[in-house]
């Protein structure tokens, strides 16, 4: 088998964090970038999951008030106003 070079651009910080990550399972990048791509090639897929925890999460009542909110918000159950001082009054209102 031919062996090939490869050369990739990566910023300055994300090589670092990566790299170290790598050096903690005793990996360096090379041996990484190999094994990631022997992976693709036998599974033809590609090993990562795009489902990691977002940095700003709605808690569940926080999504089960969204959800209410789009909900009221496609029936038509919103109230309109044509000053923003008679919207700050309608807010006034409610905190009460």
């Amino acid at each position: 088998m031919t062996a090939v070079t490869y050369n990739i651009r990566l910023d300055q910080e994300l090589r670092d964090e990566a790299f170290e990550v790598l050096d903690s399972y005793g990996l360096t990048p090379s041996q990484a970038i190999k094994l990631f791509l022997k992976q693709v090639a036998k599974t033809r897929t590609v090993p990562l999951t795009f489902d990691y925890q977002k940095e700003y999460q709605l808690s569940p009542q926080g999504e089960n008030l969204l959800r209410q909110t789009i909900q009221e918000f496609e029936n038509g159950e919103y109230e309109t106003f044509t000053t923003v001082d008679d919207f700050n009054k309608s807010v006034a209102e409610l905190a009460k």
